[in-house]
């Protein structure tokens, strides 16, 4: 394959930087600054990520928690700099996992450069974390993004004005297009800032506290003393807990000083006043307003139905339709899976394989490890890329469409009134969509949750009503031709969940997540954004999920030899004729564990003999959607929320599953209900 000069520029800069010119640590070998982007969801973060580093990025978790922060290199003027894409954050004073992420990243990193990225149209609400992110002291470059969608707004930025108020360089890029980028990468290469001097006036007695405390405090914080202060006013525990162990003599008389301050109302409210005024009087000479015509574009029409109480139900159903069930069912499940599982694996790669693995291993209990029924190849590898790789990349395609246009976060707007009833906020919207295509990797989505007790409760909710894309394909085409039955499985799963979801945030104690959430405007996708992120969520999929499907093989295989499927089997047929359904079904639960959609093709299979049709089919359907979730989901439930929890939640689902399945035949049979 022939590389293009840029990529092959990247890969020398990335070689070189991994082993040096000579052998040597790339520090050694080259002078290398550490850059932080800093920003608040939605304002085009990721994307100037992408644009300065390129394919090489490396996604890991922040040490001690499940928070994700991207790392990647870039060539910025003749240096080598390594740039960190923090995880969104409205403050430093965190109130979620991912500003807390963010927090100890600015105190604990050796940045060089810190980058705040902004929205044009949001300048107000963005410039309090630029005070802040002044007030730490770090060397700082402000990056408004977005001008393009601001001047279509009709607003236009001053940014020379801008960046003699605040005292630092300031940069206008719209990301997106590559507008000012190449300004904005001149200002990363240049000379290191100079703090700014700007300084936000806070209440005499907020300000004196301020730099009593900053005078208390002997150790290093890798921000000022005097952020730290404002930090410990504001009661954020993360740096209570530093300053205790830091400084732990200075903590009784740090107590006082605040305890003080508190007795005529919470400085945290003084400290948001008084940026927000110091934001309004900079916006006021930084950004132009200019009349606007009345008349609204198809784009903001379409993003006001979208959240709309009423309207948006229709706009969601459409989105569904024409999304998850043509594109994600039809496409995805239908005629890609057809061709990849029938065509290209069943005719051209199992049989060779097939025939050459029995030739080496010609002992055939061992052979089945590799190209039995449930051998790592014919089932861990092509269930993988021939049956969920379809699916998903169809879902991650229709995703990244979705979350590029601006309707994501307008779903979650409509559904956070709904969804607070069961514990959840409107940002919980992302993972449940997710599962629609692949519960396994909507389980580690949960991450984005600010909570314990959310994750908690979509992690639940998850395992037990929402239908993988894989097994919600062979349901429609079981009960598409039945609309009744199609109706009532509908009914009951989203009436299971509702409730299921009540009940849960009763029982588990906590506080509610708030809910905030900058609503972007619509914008018709970019097709390098969209590819982009479907390619890096593909790459998820090949390094998380494949191999938990290659465990689910030798897990089966060691099931079969040892023969204890048969006595799973045996305790699992008095359940299932509970629930109106011969023995020939009861192996759908069973292997369902390990693949969700056999358990629905099991059951496909046994209506096709003629033994289940009906009520019973009904029932089957909606007792295999409830079903303990399958065993790679298991095992991410496992790596999320630990081994106690995900046997609880299997413990309290298997039974509950076949409660309602039978609670359900009970029902539709004394009412001589036809299907």
């Amino acid at each position: 394959m022939r590389l293009r000069p840029p990529d092959l520029l990247r890969r020398l800069i990335h070689a070189l930087h991994e082993h040096g010119r000579d052998g040597r640590p790339a520090e050694t070998a080259i002078a290398s600054r550490r850059i932080m982007l800093v920003g608040s969801p939605n304002v085009g973060k990721s994307v100037i990520f992408n644009h300065l580093t390129g394919r090489y990025a490396v996604v890991s978790n922040y040490p001690g928690t499940t928070v994700e922060v991207s790392r990647g290199h870039a060539r910025v003027g003749d240096a080598l700099v390594e740039v960190i894409d923090s995880p969104g954050s409205y403050s430093l004073a965190p109130l979620s996992e991912d500003e807390r992420v963010t927090q100890r990243l600015l105190m604990e990193e050796p940045l060089d450069l810190v980058v705040h990225v902004a929205d044009a149209k949001s300048l107000r609400r963005m410039l309090p974390l630029t005070f802040q992110l002044i007030e730490a002291g770090r060397p700082l470059v402000l990056d408004v993004n977005m001008i393009d969608e601001a001047e279509r707004a009709g607003l236009t930025l001053d940014a020379q004005a801008l960046a003699e108020d605040l005292g630092l360089p300031v940069a206008a890029t719209a990301a997106t297009s590559g507008l000012g980028m190449d300004e904005f990468e001149v200002l990363l290469g240049g000379e290191t800032p100079k703090p700014s001097s700007f300084r936000v006036e806070y209440p005499q007695a907020i300000e004196s506290a301020a730099a009593q405390i900053a005078r208390l405090l002997r150790a290093d914080y890798g921000i000022a003393h005097r952020a730290v202060a404002l930090l410990l006013l504001q009661r954020d525990e993360s740096a209570w807990e530093m300053v205790t162990q830091r400084d732990p003599e200075a903590v009784i008389e740090i107590e006082g000083l605040v305890s003080g301050v508190e007795r005529a109302r919470p400085p945290s409210y003084d400290i948001a006043v008084a940026r927000h005024q110091a934001a309004d009087r900079i916006v006021r000479r930084a950004l132009v307003r200019r009349p606007m015509p009345a008349r609204r574009s198809l784009r903001q029409l379409l993003g006001d139905l979208g959240m709309h109480p009423l309207a948006g139900i229709p706009v969601l159903a459409a989105v569904l339709y024409f999304g998850l069930y043509l594109f994600v069912g039809r496409l995805g499940a239908g005629v890609l899976v057809d061709w990849l599982d029938g065509k290209l694996f069943g005719e051209y790669i199992n049989p060779p394989v097939e025939a050459f693995v029995n030739r080496l291993l010609p002992w055939p209990m061992v052979a089945a490890l590799f190209v039995g029924e449930y051998g790592l190849f014919t089932l861990g590898l092509r269930y993988a890329i021939a049956i969920v790789l379809p699916l998903v990349g169809a879902f991650f395609l229709m995703f990244a469409l979705l979350e590029d246009s601006g309707y994501l976060p307008r779903l979650a707007l409509l559904v956070d009134r709904i969804f607070k009833r069961i514990g959840l906020s409107g940002r919980a919207v992302i993972p449940i969509v997710l599962g629609l295509g692949c519960d396994t990797m909507a389980t580690l989505v949960t991450r984005v949750l600010q909570t314990r007790r959310e994750r908690v409760i979509a992690t639940f909710l998850l395992a037990l009503a929402v239908p993988c894309s894989a097994q919600l394909g062979v349901i429609l085409g079981l009960l598409s031709g039945h609309p009744l039955g199609m109706a009532i499985w509908v009914g009951v799963v989203a009436g299971v969940f509702l409730l299921s979801g009540f009940l849960a945030a009763q029982l588990l104690p906590g506080e509610s997540a708030r809910f905030y959430l900058e609503i972007p405007p619509m914008r018709w996708p970019s097709l390098k954004n969209v590819v982009t992120k479907t390619l890096a969520r593909l790459r998820w999929y090949a390094a998380e999920v494949i191999p938990i499907f290659l465990l689910a093989s030798v897990v089966i295989w060691i099931g079969q030899i040892t023969r204890i499927f048969q006595l799973v089997l045996t305790a699992l047929r008095p359940a299932v004729n509970l629930i109106g359904l011969p023995d020939a079904a009861a192996d759908a639960f069973l292997f369902g564990f390990f693949r969700r959609d056999y358990g629905a093709a099991r059951i496909f299979d046994v209506h096709a003999g003629g033994a289940v049709s009906g009520v019973p089919l009904v029932v089957a359907m909606v007792t295999i959607t409830l079903f303990v979730p399958c065993v790679a989901q298991f095992l991410v439930m496992v790596r999320e929320r630990g081994l106690r929890s995900a046997v609880a939640v299997g413990a309290i689902i298997l039974p509950f599953a076949f409660g309602v399945g039978y609670l359900l035949h009970l029902v539709l049979t004394t009412f001589a209900v036809q299907v």
